[in-house]
């Protein structure tokens, strides 16, 4: 980024689709063999004959694969763009790729303009050699931090010409031509942190070449001395020397690049900003720059250490003045001649005697901590600097904690920027997860659209699977999901947030118990709400097996806890007509620590009412009943019958169990005690002691399987207790039951029902009573409560 240019267009800002492009390329990025054939060994992409990219579609497949996993863009996905007829690339962003030097040269044959391949690290000297081989055209060149790409010191170029070696060597050229890059037409180059070089000649040789340079960045560059070799460069209208090392001895050129409209001599660390004369530094220094409209002093002393009062008091001291003619203030002593003529943007954050608080400065954006302007602003500046950024990142945490964020989108965009520009820096994604947390519970959230949304979430996993080890991350990302709809806003990504889960639940030890409590808690909350292929996915990751693990952990520790609970609950939610699930639980001895947690925990009703849930789904299961026809556990069922646990809701799902055992008619029962008969007698007595008008705490999305209840006519006890469901569930809760109960079919089975010899009459009352509540329900649009009680 230019100093200066903080205004960043983010695509996920408004309301409007992700473009089909994005969404056709997301795919294909996913699945590489629609458009390219997989070498059976080198593995190796090549693009399918007879298919040929655009431009346009080449650089977006990179950079789509930029933002999923940037350590993943590799040579065998680079290797389709060898060919050279059917792709097309002018624009390439490698920044934190695997692509080593062979995969560069593929691309590098496509004759470039821009180029950027910082932080690169499977890059040699090799890829300097090809860039001086094939980039005649290249006008940007971003080498960042990728160090190994140049060579370390001008000195080993001595040594290679007196080898054995040096005919073969990649720097022979440039010593023959005194250059180390060739690249006639580059127009802007960005090398970072270069420290080795310590040779006079070594930046020399590195730029006095590249006269038609406008953009020139050696932000933390060493041994760059007094820099007269840029002097040449007469188009140069931006220099970055962030962090350079002795930035005092570049003053005096500089003064005398007259064509520079951006200037950078910021430093992360005020103690090497230190300049003798500062007020008169940067006085002299603008005034020399008649076109200069960006600056950044920060963390230098440049500023000066005063106000304008302070100043005019000395100015003045000894002589008479009219202060009346002073009606121009300007509290940085350096840029006084720029009182009438503001700066576009001024860089004081991290100043001495801290000038960004100061009243009277003159520039239109200014970077500081001072007010929140100056935050996002310095956010925005500094999103390569991840020393600075961290700090900034804090700040605006602060605001987001203590006080209120006035420029809420902005703020949002920045910290997605700079968290998916700095996945690896986990300071930078503690932090930015911080604020998000409190973007995501605010009362404007509403207004955050569906895109944004969407990536706020892909950044909070990106961060959260890159740091997995840090408890403070795990926390920040679980407590900002839970402020999102859940599913729904995270459906999108239902496999990678159920895997992370997993992986939390598991654990790796007592201190991480907050995590994995809310962990199990969104785990629970995603089993809900969704269908059967999403539940099924949930099993097919490991969570049966991981919730009954987590319940043997609290079995042999002899701890009741709400993990221990919500285990129960997942497992009910993600059985839910689901039989594969039903099965695993059945297979990893989830009977075994049903009844071992019914006898540690006899009288805890919400752990009872989970686990009968549960095993009303897997009784709902006909292949999987003759797995609970045991004596054990049918006395238990028949037992839990008379539990008023929970108000009616372990009675209510243990005779759901019975019924569905029992429908499989009296064949199906192979135990001898307790008999059939007795159990239903049983159940028919407890049906009769709930009230009709009880409120519920459970929650179906489909009565098929009490429906399928409604036929067993060789059992009355099943329709009487799928009739007394349907009739208190459209009772209590009319306007969500009695549309689902006339949408599945449960109308006419109940028709059907009455107009049959065999169910008695109180099943028929009960069948009465549902038609009339949906057909009040469909006519009023709301149900008035009808004046029945529990034995109308």
């Amino acid at each position: 980024m230019s100093v200066g240019n903080i205004n960043i267009h983010c695509p996920w800002e408004d309301n409007s689709p992700e473009p089909l492009l994005d969404i056709c390329g997301k795919y294909v990025i996913g699945h590489p063999e629609t458009f390219c054939v997989k070498h059976q060994y080198s593995g190796l992409w090549f693009l399918r004959p007879g298919t040929a990219l655009p431009t346009e579609l080449c650089e977006k497949l990179i950079s789509l694969w930029q933002d999923k996993d940037p350590e993943a863009l590799d040579d065998r996905f680079i290797n389709i763009f060898r060919d050279l007829t059917n792709t097309r690339l002018k624009r390439v962003n490698l920044r934190n790729s695997s692509v080593s030097d062979d995969g560069l040269s593929v691309l590098l044959a496509h004759n470039l303009i821009e180029l950027d391949i910082s932080n690169c690290s499977k890059l040699s000297e090799r890829t300097l050699d090809n860039i001086n081989k094939y980039c005649d055209s290249l006008m940007t060149l971003v080498i960042g931090k990728t160090k190994d790409i140049l060579p370390s010191s001008v000195l080993s170029w001595s040594h290679a010409e007196s080898s054995n070696d040096f005919e073969n060597s990649p720097i022979k050229e440039g010593k023959q031509r005194d250059y180390i890059l060739r690249t006639p037409n580059l127009r802007k180059l960005v090398v970072r942190e270069l420290i080795q070089p310590k040779h006079h000649e070594y930046f020399v040789m590195l730029l006095q070449p590249l006269t038609r340079l406008t953009h020139l960045d050696l932000s933390g560059c060493f041994f760059l001395h007094d820099i007269k070799y840029i002097l040449p460069m007469k188009n140069l209208v931006s220099i970055n020397l962030h962090n350079a090392q002795r930035i005092q001895d570049a003053i005096p050129v500089l003064s005398e690049i007259k064509t520079l409209k951006f200037l950078d001599v910021s430093q992360a660390n005020q103690t090497y900003g230190m300049f003798e004369c500062p007020n008169t530094t940067l006085a002299n220094l603008v005034m020399s720059l008649p076109n200069l409209i960006s600056l950044d002093i920060s963390g230098t002393n440049l500023s000066g250490d005063g106000t304008f009062d302070e100043y005019r008091e000395s100015d003045t001291k000894g002589r008479s003045r009219d202060r009346d003619s002073e009606t121009d203030l300007c509290d940085i002593p350096g840029l006084r001649s720029r009182i009438n003529n503001p700066l576009e943007f001024l860089g004081l954050y991290n100043t001495h005697h801290d000038a960004c608080h100061r009243n009277h400065i003159p520039a239109k954006v200014i970077t500081g901590d001072a007010n929140e302007e100056q935050i996002l602003a310095a956010t925005a500046a500094y999103l390569d600097r991840p020393e600075v950024l961290v700090k900034a990142l804090n700040e605006l945490f602060h605001i987001f904690r203590f006080e209120t964020c006035h420029y809420q989108q902005r703020a949002l965009n920045l910290i997605l920027l700079a968290m998916l520009r700095h996945r690896w820096e986990k300071h930078i994604q503690i932090s930015g997860s911080a604020s998000l947390f409190y973007i995501a519970k605010s009362e404007d959230k509403s207004s955050l659209s569906v895109r944004a949304r969407q990536k706020m979430i892909v950044v909070l996993l990106d961060a959260m699977e890159t740091h997995l080890n840090d408890s403070t991350m795990m926390r920040n990302g679980c407590l900002t999901l839970c402020q999102f709809r859940i599913p729904q806003d995270v459906l999108f990504e239902y496999r990678r947030l159920v895997q992370l889960l997993l992986r939390l639940i598991k654990g790796r030890g007592d201190g991480d118990d907050f995590v994995r409590r809310i962990a199990i808690y969104l785990l629970n909350s995603l089993a809900c709400q969704v269908d059967g292929e999403q539940k099924e996915l949930v099993g097919d990751l490991g969570a049966i097996e991981t919730m009954l693990k987590l319940i043997s952990d609290r079995l042999q520790s002899h701890v009741h806890d709400d993990m221990l609970e919500i285990a129960w609950s997942a497992m009910w939610n993600v059985t839910d007509e689901t039989p594969v699930n039903c099965l695993r639980f059945l297979n990893g001895e989830g009977m075994t620590y049903f009844q071992k947690c019914l006898k540690e925990f006899p009288d805890k009703p919400e752990l009872l009412r989970n686990m009968m849930g549960l095993l009303g789904n897997v009784a709902e299961v006909k292949d999987l009943r003759h797995r609970l026809m045991t004596p054990d556990l049918l006395t238990t069922f028949a037992d839990l019958l008379d539990s008023n646990s929970d108000g009616i809701e372990v009675s209510y799902n243990a005779a759901g169990v019975l019924s569905h055992i029992a429908s499989g008619g009296a064949e199906a029962w192979t135990i001898d005690r307790p008999t059939r008969a007795e159990v239903l007698e049983r159940m028919v007595a407890a049906i009769e002691r709930w009230d009709l008008a009880s409120k519920r705490n459970i929650n179906y999305r489909s009565f098929e399987p009490i429906l399928r209840l409604l036929e067993v006519y060789h059992t009355p006890q099943c329709q009487h207790w799928a009739a007394w469901a349907l009739a208190n569930l459209t009772r209590v809760y009319p306007e969500k039951y009695c549309t689902l109960v006339e949408e599945e079919g449960g109308l006419q089975l109940l028709q059907a029902l009455l107009a049959s010899p065999t169910p008695y009459h109180r099943i028929k009352d009960l069948a009465r009573t549902v038609i009339i509540q949906c057909q009040h329900y469909k006519e009023d649009g709301s149900l008035e409560r009808m004046d029945l009680d529990s034995n109308s």
